[in-house]
């Protein structure tokens, strides 16, 4: 298999990217897939055609069996234990590799949600906590589908305060069992699932994790909930009355349940988002399709510039999305690699890879679950009436997107640990943000630097993007400096700040993909991805510019505000783009392709 791109020098840690340039040819991009990638994504494109897509209706009416069925093929197949090492009767793949299978099979609307919890968060859990015994015992049977995965964490009264659940464990007299008593809801494969990894609350107050498996005496399950998409997904509430689970059956160490959720939710995250661009590039493709045969006024809907121009973002998004996601599939892949390297075991280099890279994982699923939404109104927009009937793809995807924003953390607690993880990491020293905010500082008490006229391709972008991380340091900077130990309460300000940091994240992830691109391809052959990457840059700016100044108002008064507010403009400027021209053509090439094809 191909490997991934290695960085020259040392790794960028979780988060530094706010302070230092990443080298082009370190990042991977999805152009350099190997062969083995490829069929690997084939076989799960076809296994949709095949055995999803016919039947999308019959999965929403949640057929009894179907489900369970459509699980048992994709086992059949090894679909299931693509993560799985060898030795547990999987295929031991790469990161990527697991990434891109979860990429294609996100267009499967309910089937991936199923398969996503199956092999996520119901299966991860125990590959990554288990004890020796539990492995051996459970991730044979879940590798193949024999038994099928769930996870129960979410309770009436807990969503995002997860770690505030009510379910206890209390064990009993004969120290043989842990007797389980509560109730969880929103258990996603809970009507068909064989084995439950369940957080309860030992002697009150400490978080623990649990294996519990169906059968077990005071299981019991709720109607499936009825929803407002990804409607053939089993949704269930999950009971235990005096539920019986044997002492062997605690997963990891009592009282650290909570290293179980949040480390399996860094990966969910990154999961959701690929899933996210699967989705998101098939409402394209059907957007292109529907654009060229719809006709009015004598001529087919692409033809019209206002179509084009949503044709164009749409494509722009998405090609955005997915540097991003590769880029961090690969840092968290090589971070797996040096884990494993220095005599670290196969499961603790999985999960500190994903927990290097939390920050990341956080900002990916923001942008993706949002690209995913922008996409497919734009999608119900293009198809007009169309768009709104139920006899028309777009209706179901419109629906199955929505939840996307809501679960593995809702954007909004995403957001605001995008930001607290970064600054939790500089108070540790982990990270040097004071130095470069010093700098910061500095500069904006200087004259600006106009840079010379002897400019080279992505000099311009290159010199935004590190003002794009000016801007976040000098806002930053002076929200911790104002708030100090209250900060976390100005939500409304860190959530700004956040929109500035994954604005520059996707920003710099598509500059970084094209630069090295262009230097394997050459520049000619590159150029509707260059337009890309200048509109793309253009908007981020102005968004930037939007986001910085609220912040900046919200905080700063006087000589100091207006000081900032100069800075700001003077960061988030760049050459005039001709975003309209760029859109025509990069509109142009999916027209003439019919379908998404960057």
């Amino acid at each position: 298999m191909a490997t991934s791109a290695k960085t020259s020098g040392s790794a960028l840690k979780g988060g530094e990217f706010v302070i230092r340039t990443t080298d082009p040819q370190s990042v991977f991009i999805p152009e350099e897939f190997s062969e083995e990638h490829r069929m690997m994504a084939d076989m799960a494109h076809e296994f949709l055609e095949q055995h999803v897509d016919p039947i999308l209706d019959r999965i929403d009416a949640m057929e009894p069996g179907l489900m369970p069925s459509l699980l048992d093929k994709a086992g059949e197949l090894g679909m299931l234990g693509v993560s799985i090492p060898e030795e547990y009767g999987g295929f031991g793949k790469d990161f990527i590799t697991g990434m891109l299978m979860t990429e294609v099979l996100g267009a499967g609307h309910s089937f991936s949600v199923a398969m996503a919890a199956h092999t996520g968060i119901g299966t991860l859990p125990i590959l990554y906590f288990g004890t020796a015994e539990q492995k051996a015992k459970y991730l044979p049977k879940l590798a193949t589908g024999e038994w099928k995965g769930s996870y129960c964490l979410t309770e009436p009264g807990s969503g995002s305060d997860a770690l505030a659940a009510k379910t206890k464990a209390v064990l009993s007299a004969d120290g043989k069992h842990y007797i389980l008593n509560g109730q969880k809801m929103w258990i996603t494969n809970a009507g068909f699932a064989d084995v439950f990894t369940v957080f309860a609350q030992v002697d009150g107050d400490k978080f623990t994790g649990f294996i519990v498996e169906k059968g077990y005496e005071g299981l019991s399950l709720g109607e499936e909930e009825h929803k407002m998409g990804i409607k053939g997904s089993s949704t269930r509430q999950v009971f235990f009355s005096d539920c019986k689970v044997p002492v062997e059956n605690v997963l990891g160490e009592i009282g650290k349940g909570h290293l179980i959720a949040f480390n399996i939710l860094n990966i969910g995250r990154a999961k959701l988002a690929v899933a996210a661009l699967g989705g998101a590039k098939q409402v394209a493709s059907q957007s292109v399709d529907y654009a060229n045969t719809r006709q009015q006024f004598k001529l087919p809907i692409a033809k019209f510039g206002a179509i084009k121009h949503k044709l164009a973002e749409q494509a722009i998004r998405i090609y955005a999305l997915e540097s991003a996601i590769y880029r961090v599939s690969n840092l968290i892949e090589n971070k797996e690699q040096d884990l494993m390297q220095s005599g670290v075991s196969f499961e603790k280099a999985l999960l500190g890879g994903a927990e290097e890279y939390a920050v990341e994982c956080a900002i990916l699923k923001v942008a993706g679950s949002e690209v995913l939404d922008f996409v497919v109104d734009e999608g119900v927009q293009i198809y007009g009436g169309y768009g709104y009937s139920a006899d028309f793809p777009m209706d179901r995807s419109y629906r199955d997107s929505r939840i996307n924003r809501i679960f593995e953390g809702t954007n909004e607690i995403n957001r605001l640990l995008a930001v607290d993880m970064i600054l939790k990491r500089a108070m540790k020293g982990e990270l040097d943000l004071m130095g470069p905010a010093m700098a910061v500082q500095k500069e904006l008490m200087s004259i600006p630097d106009f840079g010379s006229s002897d400019q080279k391709l992505f000099d311009e972008e290159n010199k935004a993007i590190a003002n794009m991380k000016k801007s976040i340091l000098m806002t930053a900077g002076a929200a911790v400096q104002k708030y100090m130990m209250t900060l976390a309460k100005e939500q409304e300000i860190l959530m700004r700040i956040a929109d500035m940091a994954i604005d520059t994240y996707m920003a710099e992830s598509i500059l970084l993909r094209v630069q090295k691109l262009v230097s394997i391809k050459g520049e000619e052959a590159c150029s509707l991805e260059i337009d890309m990457v200048r509109v793309y840059l253009n908007d981020a700016l102005d968004r930037l510019s939007v986001n910085g100044r609220n912040a900046i108002n919200a905080m700063a008064e006087g000589d100091e505000q207006r000081m900032m507010l100069m800075g700001l403009k003077r960061f988030s400027k760049m050459a005039p783009v001709n975003t309209i021209e760029c859109r025509r053509r990069i509109a142009k090439k999916l027209i003439e392709e019919n379908k998404y094809c960057f």
